[in-house]
């Protein structure tokens, strides 16, 4: 969900520049930096991202260039004079300053820089402008789409081998499965025969029989082998697939986890090991994706 886009149109005298970043996170927070002047557009620019990014940390930024020699400047009239009389007021308490027309300028230059006194003025914003920002805000948006298309390319890639390589793991545990179903006969019935009594060998072979039940995986290999086909499945055919996929793999760990539990075999639970971190792996990247 990370991404970076752009977006310029110009109309009449004025160039508008739409920039977008977006960082990964689980619901939608924008916040959106837009000249005063422009302030009623805002409203409007939340919805057109909110419907085009659906979550993501975000930041909008509109600059606005005059390009031309028109002067859209205002003067709040009141404001200046309150805030030049402030300022005189200051300057006349100050022992030895003289009522110049040097300080007079000085105070007019410094009235100037107060936002309330000098802006642009709402009511100069036309339609035409208006269109022209949302335009600039669309061509951001249609950049950033494409960057985030790209990166969400790479990591369903990503994503897809470290399925497979779970799916080699698991393959890689039946030779040890075999091999312990007969480990665990043959030290059951060392440890029977160092007992002074004689036991019934039918009951025997009946309980062995429960007790290797018990530690059977077929079950959980093949709803794991079906959690890994229907992750590509969904990775190769649907949109907005962050949130299923981080499903499945919430189910493919339940698999893996109970393979760990009834492996009881050192190295069949070096495969789990391994089998739990490619998930973790795939977990982080999930939540990357939409």
């Amino acid at each position: 969900m990370t991404g970076f886009g752009k977006g310029e149109a110009s109309v009449r005298n004025r160039k508008f520049t739409v920039e977008i970043r977006s960082l990964n996170s689980k619901q939608l927070d924008l916040s959106v930096r837009i000249p005063a002047a422009y302030r009623r557009a805002e409203y409007d620019l939340r919805n057109l991202v909110s419907r085009r990014l659906g979550r993501g940390k975000a930041e909008l930024s509109v600059t606005v260039e005059q390009t031309g020699s028109e002067n859209r400047t205002y003067i709040n009239k009141e404001a200046f004079a309150a805030c030049y009389a402030q300022y005189a007021e200051a300057c006349a308490a100050i022992p030895g300053l003289a009522d110049s027309e040097s300080v007079r300028g000085a105070i007019v230059q410094s009235v100037l820089r107060q936002p309330e006194v000098v802006a642009a003025g709402e009511e100069g914003a036309s339609d035409e402008e208006f269109a022209a920002l949302t335009e600039a805000a669309a061509e951001a948006l249609d950049q950033l789409d494409r960057f985030r298309q790209q990166e969400g390319a790479t990591l369903i890639a990503d994503l897809l081998k470290r399925v497979d390589l779970i799916e080699q793991l698991k393959n890689e545990v039946e030779p040890y499965e075999k091999a312990r179903t007969e480990t665990i006969r043959a030290r059951i019935l060392d440890q029977l025969s160092k007992l002074p009594v004689e036991a019934d060998m039918n009951r025997l072979e009946q309980e062995m029989i429960f007790y290797l039940e018990k530690l059977d995986i077929t079950e959980e290999k093949v709803r794991l082998t079906n959690h890994c086909r229907y992750f590509r499945e969904v990775a190769a055919g649907e949109e907005g697939v962050g949130r299923k996929l981080g499903f499945i793999a919430q189910e493919m760990g339940r698999e893996i986890n109970t393979l760990g539990s009834k492996a009881n075999d050192s190295q069949m639970q070096i495969l789990v090991v391994r089998m739990k971190d490619e998930l973790e792996k795939i977990k982080e990247q999930v939540l990357n994706i939409l």
